[in-house]
């Protein structure tokens, strides 16, 4: 399917459920595979947590499926490649808009009631895996069978095999 077709199929489905559901405002859907926004990036927090301004509110998003070495966590130090893998996210969304897809498996929040996501920095482009792919980030998944795990399985290896970013640095 091309980019333009993925697209207005995208846009169709959101237009047909606005239409079923009435006003959108509020409201989050959890249905797999519909990216939502865009949204404009508010600042990176770490390089797998970012704060975003979802229609006037601002919420922090924790990327789902990965984890970055630690730079902000209070009863930790800064873990070799952290600081690194913050710049990168930053580097990658700050200044931008993203869209937010959300995944059944993983719900909406975590604990620290972070909404959780995968954020797609275009249509067809996934910062999650970009993060994994470039070896700022390892493949980590809280609940087994997420939307996107081999996907982040198949990048950390390929991030591995080159000796990508931490995997050579740490």
């Amino acid at each position: 399917m091309t980019h333009v077709a993925r697209t207005s199929l995208v846009v169709a489905c959101l237009c047909a459920a606005l239409v079923a559901c009435g006003s959108s405002e509020g409201r989050v859907d959890l249905q797999t595979g519909i990216q939502q926004g865009p949204y404009d990036v508010v600042r990176t927090v770490d390089g797998d947590t970012i704060r975003v301004d979802r229609d006037g509110e601002e919420i922090v998003v924790r990327l789902i499926g990965i984890d970055t070495p630690e730079t902000v966590a209070q009863d930790r130090p800064i873990e070799c490649f952290g600081p690194e893998a913050t710049a990168r996210t930053a580097q990658l969304v700050e200044g931008k808009q993203v869209w937010l897809e959300y995944d059944e498996v993983s719900g909406l929040t975590d604990k620290y009631d972070r909404t959780l996501a995968y954020v797609w920095l275009t249509t067809d482009l996934m910062l999650n895996e970009q993060l994994v792919r470039e070896g700022f980030a390892e493949e980590y998944t809280y609940s087994e069978g997420a939307r996107y795990q081999a996907q982040m399985v198949q990048a950390e290896g390929e991030a591995r095999a080159s000796r990508a970013g931490l995997w050579s640095a740490c």
